[in-house]
Protein backbone atom coordinates (compact mmCIF):
# COMPACT_ATOMS: atom_id res chain seq x y z
CA UNK A 1 0.00 0.00 0.00
CA UNK A 2 1.37 3.40 -0.98
CA UNK A 3 0.40 6.21 1.33
CA UNK A 4 -0.40 9.71 0.15
CA UNK A 5 2.87 11.52 -0.52
CA UNK A 6 3.44 14.17 2.11
CA UNK A 7 5.87 15.91 -0.22
CA UNK A 8 3.20 16.33 -2.89
CA UNK A 9 0.75 17.66 -0.33
CA UNK A 10 3.35 20.19 0.80
CA UNK A 11 3.60 21.54 -2.73
CA UNK A 12 -0.08 22.34 -2.96
CA UNK A 13 -0.61 23.63 0.54
CA UNK A 14 -0.57 22.51 4.15
CA UNK A 15 -0.26 18.70 4.34
CA UNK A 16 -3.29 16.74 5.52
CA UNK A 17 -1.79 14.05 7.69
CA UNK A 18 -4.59 12.57 9.75
CA UNK A 19 -5.23 9.58 7.46
CA UNK A 20 -1.51 8.95 6.98
CA UNK A 21 -0.57 9.08 10.66
CA UNK A 22 -3.40 6.74 11.57
CA UNK A 23 -2.24 4.35 8.85
CA UNK A 24 1.29 4.38 10.27
CA UNK A 25 -0.07 3.62 13.73
CA UNK A 26 -2.13 0.73 12.33
CA UNK A 27 0.55 -0.63 10.00
CA UNK A 28 3.79 -0.01 11.88
CA UNK A 29 3.36 0.87 15.54
CA UNK A 30 0.62 -1.46 16.74
CA UNK A 31 1.85 -4.58 14.87
CA UNK A 32 5.32 -4.01 16.30
CA UNK A 33 4.16 -3.76 19.89
CA UNK A 34 1.76 -6.68 19.46
CA UNK A 35 4.65 -8.81 18.27
CA UNK A 36 6.75 -7.70 21.25
CA UNK A 37 3.99 -8.56 23.71
CA UNK A 38 3.45 -11.97 22.13
CA UNK A 39 7.15 -12.86 22.07
CA UNK A 40 7.69 -11.57 25.61
CA UNK A 41 4.87 -13.82 26.82
CA UNK A 42 6.58 -16.77 25.11
CA UNK A 43 9.85 -15.84 26.82
CA UNK A 44 8.21 -15.74 30.23
CA UNK A 45 6.53 -19.10 29.62
CA UNK A 46 9.80 -20.68 28.49
CA UNK A 47 11.60 -19.39 31.60
CA UNK A 48 8.91 -20.81 33.87
CA UNK A 49 9.19 -24.19 32.16
CA UNK A 50 12.99 -24.36 32.40
CA UNK A 51 15.04 -21.37 33.55
CA UNK A 52 18.47 -22.88 32.92
CA UNK A 53 20.85 -21.40 30.38
CA UNK A 54 21.08 -24.75 28.60
CA UNK A 55 17.38 -24.69 27.69
CA UNK A 56 17.35 -24.19 23.92
CA UNK A 57 13.67 -23.21 23.92
CA UNK A 58 14.45 -20.44 26.40
CA UNK A 59 17.39 -19.20 24.32
CA UNK A 60 15.26 -19.22 21.18
CA UNK A 61 12.47 -17.34 22.97
CA UNK A 62 15.01 -14.80 24.22
CA UNK A 63 16.22 -14.09 20.70
CA UNK A 64 12.68 -13.86 19.31
CA UNK A 65 11.62 -11.40 22.02
CA UNK A 66 14.80 -9.35 21.63
CA UNK A 67 14.19 -9.22 17.86
CA UNK A 68 10.72 -7.86 18.50
CA UNK A 69 12.06 -5.22 20.88
CA UNK A 70 14.67 -3.97 18.40
CA UNK A 71 11.93 -3.59 15.78
CA UNK A 72 10.09 -1.07 18.01
CA UNK A 73 13.08 0.38 19.86
CA UNK A 74 12.96 3.57 17.77
CA UNK A 75 9.43 4.31 19.01
CA UNK A 76 10.66 5.82 22.26
CA UNK A 77 7.66 7.93 23.22
CA UNK A 78 4.30 7.63 24.92
CA UNK A 79 3.63 4.27 26.59
CA UNK A 80 7.21 3.02 26.26
CA UNK A 81 8.44 6.01 28.30
CA UNK A 82 5.78 5.65 31.00
CA UNK A 83 7.35 4.37 34.24
CA UNK A 84 10.72 4.06 32.45
CA UNK A 85 9.46 0.95 30.65
CA UNK A 86 11.84 1.28 27.71
CA UNK A 87 14.85 1.59 29.99
CA UNK A 88 13.61 -1.36 32.03
CA UNK A 89 13.47 -3.38 28.82
CA UNK A 90 16.74 -2.14 27.37
CA UNK A 91 19.32 -0.58 29.68
CA UNK A 92 22.17 -0.05 27.23
CA UNK A 93 24.73 1.41 26.68
CA UNK A 94 26.09 0.60 30.11
CA UNK A 95 29.55 2.21 30.19
CA UNK A 96 29.99 1.72 33.93
CA UNK A 97 29.03 -1.94 33.96
CA UNK A 98 26.02 -1.41 36.21
CA UNK A 99 24.15 -4.45 34.91
CA UNK A 100 26.59 -7.20 35.96
CA UNK A 101 27.18 -5.40 39.26
CA UNK A 102 23.47 -5.16 40.02
CA UNK A 103 22.88 -8.81 39.11
CA UNK A 104 25.87 -9.95 41.18
CA UNK A 105 24.57 -8.01 44.18
CA UNK A 106 21.12 -9.61 43.95
CA UNK A 107 22.68 -13.08 43.78
CA UNK A 108 25.19 -12.43 46.55
CA UNK A 109 22.46 -11.21 48.90
CA UNK A 110 19.99 -13.89 47.78
CA UNK A 111 17.65 -10.92 47.60
CA UNK A 112 14.00 -11.98 48.08
CA UNK A 113 12.94 -9.17 45.73
CA UNK A 114 12.68 -11.83 43.00
CA UNK A 115 9.80 -13.53 44.79
CA UNK A 116 7.02 -11.37 43.32
CA UNK A 117 6.54 -9.26 40.22
CA UNK A 118 5.59 -6.20 42.27
CA UNK A 119 8.70 -6.47 44.40
CA UNK A 120 10.89 -6.85 41.34
CA UNK A 121 9.65 -3.48 40.06
CA UNK A 122 11.83 -1.87 42.76
CA UNK A 123 15.00 -3.36 41.28
CA UNK A 124 17.32 -1.04 39.35
CA UNK A 125 16.64 -0.95 35.61
CA UNK A 126 20.24 -2.15 35.22
CA UNK A 127 19.17 -5.58 36.50
CA UNK A 128 16.08 -5.80 34.31
CA UNK A 129 15.31 -6.35 30.66
CA UNK A 130 17.03 -7.95 27.71
CA UNK A 131 20.60 -6.99 28.55
CA UNK A 132 20.31 -8.32 32.09
CA UNK A 133 18.83 -11.52 30.67
CA UNK A 134 21.75 -11.76 28.26
CA UNK A 135 24.24 -11.80 31.13
CA UNK A 136 22.24 -14.46 32.96
CA UNK A 137 22.00 -16.72 29.91
CA UNK A 138 25.32 -16.13 28.14
CA UNK A 139 27.96 -14.94 30.62
CA UNK A 140 29.92 -17.58 32.56
CA UNK A 141 29.97 -15.33 35.62
CA UNK A 142 26.29 -16.20 35.99
CA UNK A 143 25.71 -19.39 33.99
CA UNK A 144 28.36 -21.18 36.11
CA UNK A 145 27.52 -19.46 39.40
CA UNK A 146 27.52 -21.71 42.46
CA UNK A 147 24.08 -20.42 43.48
CA UNK A 148 22.41 -21.77 40.35
CA UNK A 149 19.00 -22.02 42.01
CA UNK A 150 18.85 -18.30 42.72
CA UNK A 151 20.18 -17.45 39.28
CA UNK A 152 17.41 -19.58 37.80
CA UNK A 153 14.80 -17.76 39.86
CA UNK A 154 16.30 -14.47 38.76
CA UNK A 155 15.99 -15.52 35.12
CA UNK A 156 12.29 -16.20 35.71
CA UNK A 157 11.84 -12.82 37.40
CA UNK A 158 13.55 -10.91 34.57
CA UNK A 159 11.51 -12.76 31.94
CA UNK A 160 8.29 -12.09 33.81
CA UNK A 161 9.22 -8.41 34.13
CA UNK A 162 9.92 -8.16 30.38
CA UNK A 163 6.53 -9.73 29.72
CA UNK A 164 4.78 -7.32 32.08
CA UNK A 165 6.42 -4.24 30.54
CA UNK A 166 5.70 -5.33 26.98
CA UNK A 167 2.08 -6.06 27.88
CA UNK A 168 1.70 -2.71 29.65
CA UNK A 169 3.09 -0.78 26.67
CA UNK A 170 0.74 -2.54 24.27
CA UNK A 171 -2.18 -2.09 26.63
CA UNK A 172 -1.65 1.67 26.79
CA UNK A 173 -1.37 1.89 23.02
CA UNK A 174 -4.53 -0.09 22.43
CA UNK A 175 -6.55 1.54 25.20
CA UNK A 176 -6.04 5.12 24.13
CA UNK A 177 -2.64 6.26 22.92
CA UNK A 178 -3.19 4.97 19.39
CA UNK A 179 -6.26 7.22 19.18
CA UNK A 180 -4.34 10.20 20.57
CA UNK A 181 -1.65 9.90 17.90
CA UNK A 182 -3.85 8.71 15.06
CA UNK A 183 -6.60 11.28 15.66
CA UNK A 184 -4.88 14.57 16.58
CA UNK A 185 -6.78 17.41 18.15
CA UNK A 186 -6.19 16.50 21.80
CA UNK A 187 -3.99 17.69 24.66
CA UNK A 188 -1.15 15.36 23.62
CA UNK A 189 -1.15 16.03 19.87
CA UNK A 190 -2.96 19.26 19.15
CA UNK A 191 -2.46 19.13 15.40
CA UNK A 192 -1.80 16.65 12.63
CA UNK A 193 1.62 18.27 12.20
CA UNK A 194 2.54 17.47 15.80
CA UNK A 195 1.59 13.83 15.32
CA UNK A 196 3.65 13.58 12.14
CA UNK A 197 6.52 15.34 13.90
CA UNK A 198 6.51 12.61 16.57
CA UNK A 199 6.87 9.85 14.00
CA UNK A 200 9.56 11.71 12.06
CA UNK A 201 11.50 12.25 15.29
CA UNK A 202 11.26 8.52 16.04
CA UNK A 203 12.73 7.76 12.64
CA UNK A 204 15.58 10.20 13.26
CA UNK A 205 16.24 8.83 16.74
CA UNK A 206 16.33 5.26 15.48
CA UNK A 207 18.83 6.05 12.73
CA UNK A 208 21.00 8.11 15.07
CA UNK A 209 21.12 5.30 17.64
CA UNK A 210 22.12 2.74 15.00
CA UNK A 211 24.81 5.00 13.51
CA UNK A 212 26.11 6.70 16.63
CA UNK A 213 25.78 3.96 19.24
CA UNK A 214 25.27 0.47 17.84
CA UNK A 215 28.04 0.98 15.26
CA UNK A 216 30.20 3.76 16.70
CA UNK A 217 30.75 2.26 20.16
CA UNK A 218 32.54 -0.93 19.07
CA UNK A 219 34.51 0.99 16.43
CA UNK A 220 36.04 3.34 18.98
CA UNK A 221 38.97 5.02 17.24
CA UNK A 222 41.40 3.66 14.68
CA UNK A 223 44.15 3.48 17.32
CA UNK A 224 41.84 2.15 20.01
CA UNK A 225 38.99 0.01 18.65
CA UNK A 226 36.49 -1.23 21.26
CA UNK A 227 34.93 -4.51 20.00
CA UNK A 228 33.96 -5.48 23.55
CA UNK A 229 31.59 -2.52 23.58
CA UNK A 230 29.43 -4.02 20.86
CA UNK A 231 25.77 -4.34 21.74
CA UNK A 232 24.65 -7.80 22.87
CA UNK A 233 27.94 -9.41 21.85
CA UNK A 234 27.62 -12.17 24.45
CA UNK A 235 24.58 -13.53 22.65
CA UNK A 236 26.07 -12.84 19.21
CA UNK A 237 23.45 -10.21 18.32
CA UNK A 238 25.50 -7.09 17.52
CA UNK A 239 25.10 -7.14 13.74
CA UNK A 240 21.68 -8.76 14.02
CA UNK A 241 20.41 -5.78 16.02
CA UNK A 242 21.80 -3.32 13.49
CA UNK A 243 20.11 -5.16 10.63
CA UNK A 244 16.77 -5.35 12.44
CA UNK A 245 16.95 -1.67 13.35
CA UNK A 246 17.63 -0.69 9.74
CA UNK A 247 14.71 -2.82 8.56
CA UNK A 248 12.35 -1.29 11.13
CA UNK A 249 13.30 2.30 10.35
CA UNK A 250 13.10 1.47 6.64
CA UNK A 251 9.46 0.51 7.10
CA UNK A 252 8.67 3.74 8.93
CA UNK A 253 10.57 5.82 6.37
CA UNK A 254 8.64 4.20 3.53
CA UNK A 255 5.35 5.08 5.18
CA UNK A 256 6.39 8.64 5.97
CA UNK A 257 7.82 9.34 2.53
CA UNK A 258 5.22 7.55 0.46
CA UNK A 259 7.95 5.32 -0.96
CA UNK A 260 10.59 7.84 -2.00
CA UNK A 261 12.95 6.07 -4.42
CA UNK A 262 16.13 7.80 -3.31
CA UNK A 263 15.48 7.04 0.34
CA UNK A 264 14.54 3.45 -0.43
CA UNK A 265 17.74 2.99 -2.42
CA UNK A 266 19.79 4.28 0.52
CA UNK A 267 18.15 1.80 2.87
CA UNK A 268 18.69 -1.01 0.36
CA UNK A 269 22.41 -0.21 0.20
CA UNK A 270 22.69 -0.24 3.99
CA UNK A 271 20.92 -3.59 4.24
CA UNK A 272 23.13 -5.04 1.54
CA UNK A 273 26.20 -3.96 3.50
CA UNK A 274 24.80 -5.45 6.69
CA UNK A 275 23.78 -8.73 5.08
CA UNK A 276 27.22 -9.28 3.56
CA UNK A 277 29.31 -8.16 6.54
CA UNK A 278 29.69 -11.60 8.17
CA UNK A 279 30.94 -10.16 11.47
CA UNK A 280 28.24 -10.99 14.06
CA UNK A 281 29.81 -9.16 17.02
CA UNK A 282 31.98 -6.62 15.15
CA UNK A 283 35.16 -8.35 16.29
CA UNK A 284 36.69 -7.32 12.97
CA UNK A 285 37.01 -3.69 14.05
CA UNK A 286 40.20 -4.73 15.86
CA UNK A 287 42.04 -4.98 12.53
CA UNK A 288 42.11 -2.49 9.60
CA UNK A 289 40.27 -4.59 7.02
CA UNK A 290 37.43 -5.48 9.35
CA UNK A 291 37.16 -1.92 10.60
CA UNK A 292 36.85 -0.66 7.04
CA UNK A 293 33.92 -2.99 6.38
CA UNK A 294 32.08 -1.76 9.47
CA UNK A 295 32.88 1.84 8.51
CA UNK A 296 31.30 1.23 5.11
CA UNK A 297 28.12 0.04 6.83
CA UNK A 298 28.18 3.03 9.17
CA UNK A 299 28.60 5.36 6.21
CA UNK A 300 25.59 3.77 4.52
CA UNK A 301 23.49 4.49 7.62
CA UNK A 302 24.87 8.03 7.73
CA UNK A 303 23.75 8.52 4.13
CA UNK A 304 20.21 7.55 5.15
CA UNK A 305 20.31 10.03 8.02
CA UNK A 306 21.45 12.76 5.66
CA UNK A 307 18.59 12.14 3.24
CA UNK A 308 16.08 12.03 6.09
CA UNK A 309 17.36 15.27 7.61
CA UNK A 310 18.07 17.25 4.46
CA UNK A 311 15.35 16.01 2.11
CA UNK A 312 12.55 14.11 3.83
CA UNK A 313 12.19 16.51 6.76
CA UNK A 314 11.99 19.68 4.66
CA UNK A 315 9.60 18.02 2.24
CA UNK A 316 7.29 17.29 5.16
CA UNK A 317 7.79 20.70 6.70
CA UNK A 318 9.05 19.14 9.93
CA UNK A 319 12.37 18.55 11.69
CA UNK A 320 13.69 16.12 14.27
CA UNK A 321 12.63 17.04 17.77
CA UNK A 322 13.71 16.17 21.31
CA UNK A 323 15.68 12.93 21.59
CA UNK A 324 14.53 11.01 24.66
CA UNK A 325 17.84 9.13 24.68
CA UNK A 326 19.74 12.35 25.33
CA UNK A 327 18.38 12.90 28.83
CA UNK A 328 17.26 16.31 30.07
Amino acid sequence: MRLLSFALAALVGAPTWAQDVKAIVDMHVLPGYRALAAEAAELSEAARADCTATNQELLSAYHDAFDAWVRVSHLRFGPSEQDDRAFALAFWPDPRGKTPKALATLIRDVDPVVSTADAFLTVSVAARGFYAMEYLLFDAQFTAHENSDYVCTLVEAVAQDIDANASAILGDWESGYADLLGNPGNDTYRTEAEAAQQLFTSLSIGLEFTWGTRLARPMGTFDRPRPNRAEARRSGRSLRNVTLAIEATYELAELLSGGDEGLSSAFDRALERANTLDDPVFAGVAEPGGRLRVEILQTAVYDIRKIVGEELGPSLGITAGFNCLDGD
